[in-house]
This record gives C-alpha cells, structure tokens and sequence, in this order.
C-alpha cells in the first residue's frame, strides 16, 4: 500500500535529519532565540527581501492561524474567509473558541475575491454584529488552486480601503510558489499581505511553521501572546534547525517543485484515463472525478482521502503528493489508471 492520503506521512528531508544531527549535541539558549533560529530568520528575511519582518517559529499551522487571529482581532471582532477554508472546515472550531466569529462565504475554487469580501462586508452593518477585521487566504487553497500576483494585489487592495488585516496561510506555500502557473515570488508576498507563514510541516520538515509578520503595528508584543498560547517552545532550535537547513539554499523551494512535479504526471495519466477533475490540477493537491468501482480497485494498493459522492457512479478523491513522493509509485498509480 501506498499513500497519497497528505504531504506530511513521511519525516523528515535528510538534510534537515542531517543539521540535526550535527548540531544535537550542542547547547542551545531556548525559546527561538538561539544561534539556528537567528540563521533561519535571517536566511529567509533574505529571500523574502524584508528585513524589517518579525519572524516566529511555531509548532504546527492550526495552533499558527489561532494564534495570529486571536491576537490581531478584538473581542468583537471576526476574520472572513472562503467557505473551504481550513480555519472553517478542518480546525475542529479553534479560531471560534477564541471568541471570535469566522464568516465562510461561497467560493467556487476555494478563493476569495474582492466581490466576496465586500458582499461580506455588506452583511455586517453595525454594532449589532461582528465586525469583520481580518481576512483569511490560503496558498495554496485547500482545493489545490494558487493565487496569482493580480488577483492578491486585488485582495489588498481592498483590505487596505477598508482597513482590514489579510493573512495567508502558506502550509503549502512551496507548492504554489514552485507551481507551472505560479506567477508570484516569494518577495512580493511581504508587499501584498500583513502576515504570512512558510509551512515547514508539509514540505520535508518534521514539524514547524515560520510565521511572517509584515506589518508593523502587528509585532508588538507577539512573544508575550506566542508564550500565553502555547506556542513558544522551549526547544525552539529544533525548528530554528530545520528553517535553517531549508533556507540556506534551495532546497524549500526544491521539495515544493519535487511533489509538484509528481503531481503533474499523476494528472496527466488520469487525463490519459479519460478522466475528468473536480478543480482543474495545478499544485500537490489533486481532486480527479473517478469512477466507483476503479476507485474500489485502486484502494486494493493506494490510500487516498475519502471520497465525496458525485453523482450514483462517480466519486471524487484527493490524491497529494509530497516532497518524498518517489517516482515508482507514481507509475504504479498512473499504470492502473490508464489499464482500467
């Protein structure tokens, strides 16, 4: 059996295991304030091309969105997102358990636009409702869709005329940024939103998310909230260690083109099979509409996510793929694609 259920099955890139282990035995200050986590930062405040930017390592991406949200938001206050967000879908109520509201609109392919956003707006008028302040994006979304650079500009665009804070969700973020359609650099993104993460989880590291705070009024005060919330660990050079041995050099943005590039000759031997796709295929994430009993076949040698009923035959799955997703079972995957 092999698993294209998620991008996070496997440990960890053996570079990463490698800085590890060379450095396992040193003594390190805690908190993130070590001489790994400074490297990192600094590492990526080079490729972000922001040097002023506040940068946090924190455990995992729920933990990160609850953190941001609650500690940017008042208590009145709610963050709109697109109805497949994962704050709304997937965080079994966090962000709302902070007491604050999330306002999950209609989105076909799981991204927000300047329309949405206003439509949002327009249903919360006064004092009588929450009043929404931040707006939530992932990239990629959680249907595989990117943003491109026009259409995030758009979306802070009006943020900025309506004095809202836009967040990004970057848990795959290497994907998006490393994808064919991608138009996007990682230097723009800093420009473009208040706050971002670079998902470290998803993309070869055993753990970690690097949190970007862009904004200056945002960064007061953070490591207060970050200890509060659970969030600052006092071995934080175990993730300090890994952002720094994926940023260095290449190999952040090596992983996200490796699962891409996996995913891509997944997508074309489905469309050799003659099937269709739910959202059109762009990054790890791939949603193929795929017959009811094929699927009975391929779960004999493959583990997928769950599928969701299209219609009295037909059904459609999600197949990731990760930085460590090999060659050989992508043949095998294609091959009884293609045979059926």
């Amino acid at each position: 059996m092999y698993s294209f259920r998620n991008d996070y099955s496997e440990g960890a890139h053996p570079r990463i295991l490698e800085l590890l282990m060379k450095s396992n035995l040193e003594q390190n200050v805690g908190y993130g304030e070590d001489e790994h986590s400074n490297k990192a930062k600094e590492y990526i405040k080079k490729s972000i091309k922001k040097e002023d930017a506040d940068i946090h390592f924190i455990p995992g991406g729920t933990q990160t969105n609850l953190l941001v949200i609650s500690s940017f938001l008042r208590p009145h206050q709610c963050v709109i997102t697109a109805d497949t967000g994962h704050i709304n879908v997937h965080e079994t109520g966090a962000i709302e358990a902070t007491g604050h509201k999330v306002v999950a609109m209609a989105c076909s392919d799981g991204k927000l636009t300047p329309d949405i956003i206003q439509k949002a707006l327009d249903i919360h008028t006064d004092e009588h409702m929450v009043q929404p302040k931040l707006v939530y994006i992932s990239n990629s979304t959680e249907t595989g869709t990117i943003y491109s650079k026009k259409e995030l500009s758009q979306i802070h665009d009006i943020c900025r005329k309506n004095d809202l804070i836009l967040f990004m969700d970057g848990a795959r973020l290497a994907s998006a940024l490393t994808c064919r359609t991608n138009d996007l650099n990682i230097s723009d993104i800093p420009d473009l939103v208040d706050a971002f993460y670079i998902g470290g989880t998803k993309n070869g590291a055993l753990l970690g998310e690097a949190l970007v705070i862009c904004r200056e009024e945002l960064k007061k005060d953070f490591r207060f909230l970050m200890k509060q919330r659970g969030a600052m660990m006092a071995k934080g050079f175990v993730a300090g260690i890994q952002f720094e041995a994926l940023f260095q050099d290449n190999l952040y943005f090596e992983l996200g083109s490796h699962a891409n590039s996996m995913a891509e000759r997944i997508a074309e031997g489905i469309k050799e099979g003659g099937y269709s796709f739910f959202t059109e295929p762009c990054t790890n994430q791939l949603f193929p509409i795929l017959p009811n009993d094929l699927l009975e076949e391929l779960s004999k040698n493959f583990v997928f996510s769950l599928p969701e009923k299209v219609d009295e035959d037909h059904s459609v799955i999600r197949i990731v793929t990760s930085w460590a997703t090999t060659r050989e079972s992508v043949d095998r995957l294609c091959e009884s694609l293609i045979k059926q």
